[in-house]
C-alpha cells in the first residue's frame, strides 16, 4: 500500500497569456477547465486542494478547500507548493496545473514508483526532452528547504529542483495529456479535440 497523498491543482496564476483572467474558471466544453483537472486528479489521490489567490468562493464550490498563496505578490508555482505543503497533513504532496486538462490517469502510480524506487524527495514527469515540472510529486520533508529557497528570494522552479535528490519520469507515451492551455487560441483548439480515455 502506497503513503497517502494530497492533490493540489495549482490555480494561483494572473493567467497573463489569457488576458489576465483566472484560468482555472475559464469554459472548456461546458465545464471550467479546474473541474476537468478535478475530474481526472481525484481518483488518483486521497484529498485535493485547490490552490487559488483570486475567486476562493467559486473554487470552494467544487467541495475542496482552498488556499491562496501565503507568500505575496503572485511568486508562482512554488508559492502554491509552498502553501499546500505548510498544511498538507497526509506524507505526499503531488501537484498540477490548472490548465492540463487530460492529465495522465496513471500520474501517481508512476510518479509514486520513481519516488520509492529511487528514494527521492521529489518526482516529476518528463516529455521527451521537457520536464513538466509542475507535475510533481514531492515529500512532504522538503518544506523546510523550500522556505529557505523562497526566503532567498529564488522563484524558478528548475533551480529548486536541482537542489534536491530528483527522480524524473518519462511520460512520453502520453505526451498529449500534458498540454496546458495558455492562450484563448490554445482552449479554442482544445474544444475541437476530442478528451483522451
Amino acid at each position: 500500500m502506497r503513503e497517502a497523498i494530497t492533490g493540489v491543482i495549482l490555480a494561483g496564476g494572473q493567467g497573463r497569456r489569457m488576458g489576465g483572467v483566472d484560468k482555472g474558471l475559464q469554459d472548456l466544453d461546458g465545464r471550467p477547465l479546474v473541474q476537468w483537472v478535478l475530474d481526472r486528479l481525484a481518483p488518483q489521490v486521497d484529498t485535493v486542494l485547490i490552490n487559488a489567490n483570486r475567486n476562493p468562493a467559486r473554487y470552494a464550490e467544487l467541495g475542496c478547500a482552498v488556499l491562496p498563496d501565503s507568500i505575496p505578490g503572485f511568486a508562482g508555482p512554488l508559492a502554491g507548493l509552498h502553501a499546500a505543503l505548510s498544511q498538507a497533513a497526509t506524507p505526499l504532496l503531488l501537484t498540477v496545473p490548472c490548465d492540463s486538462p487530460f492529465l495522465p490517469g496513471d500520474l501517481v502510480r508512476r510518479l509514486h514508483a520513481a519516488l520509492a524506487a529511487e528514494d527521492a524527495e521529489l518526482a516529476v514527469a518528463r516529455t521527451g526532452d521537457q520536464v513538466q515540472r509542475a507535475f510533481c510529486l514531492a515529500r512532504r520533508e522538503v518544506l523546510g528547504k523550500l522556505e529557505t529557497f523562497l526566503a532567498s528570494g529564488e522563484r524558478k522552479v528548475g533551480l529548486w529542483h536541482a537542489s534536491l535528490k530528483l527522480a524524473e519520469v518519462a511520460f512520453d507515451d502520453e505526451a498529449d495529456a500534458f498540454r496546458n492551455i495558455n492562450t484563448r487560441e490554445d482552449l479554442a483548439d482544445c474544444a475541437k479535440r476530442p478528451a483522451p480515455p
